[in-house]
């Protein structure tokens, strides 16, 4: 069994994004390529966004910290700290509302 400190990854990964040209950080925490699941901690500063692209799959998407807005075609979902958001099976885009660290998972087919 391993353990992981999402809280601790938070903090580092805002710095990290805090630093980066991109104003972004991520990290797989779990899974992988080669498994139907993967978690991936994404950060973002405010104002920053995923442009948007395609569902890779059945997704989630838990708002670790700060504020997001999730958008696909017309339709837009907000979440803040402790809100799980599920992704539509459909082009969509991820916006920082301030900043904020996501925990993506995705179980791909």
């Amino acid at each position: 069994m391993q353990k992981l400190s999402l809280d601790a990854q938070v903090r580092d990964h805002l710095k990290r994004a805090a630093a980066a040209a991109t104003g972004r950080s991520a990290e797989t925490v779990y899974g992988g390529h080669e498994h139907v699941l993967r978690q991936t901690l994404i950060a973002l500063t405010a104002g920053t966004a995923l442009t948007e692209h395609e569902s890779p799959g059945e997704a989630t998407l838990l708002v670790l910290h700060g504020r997001v807005r999730l958008t696909s075609g017309d339709d837009a979902w907000d979440g803040m700290s402790g809100d799980m958001l599920i992704i539509p099976p459909a082009r969509h885009a991820l916006e920082a509302l301030e900043d904020a660290a996501v925990l993506l998972t995705v179980a791909k087919h």
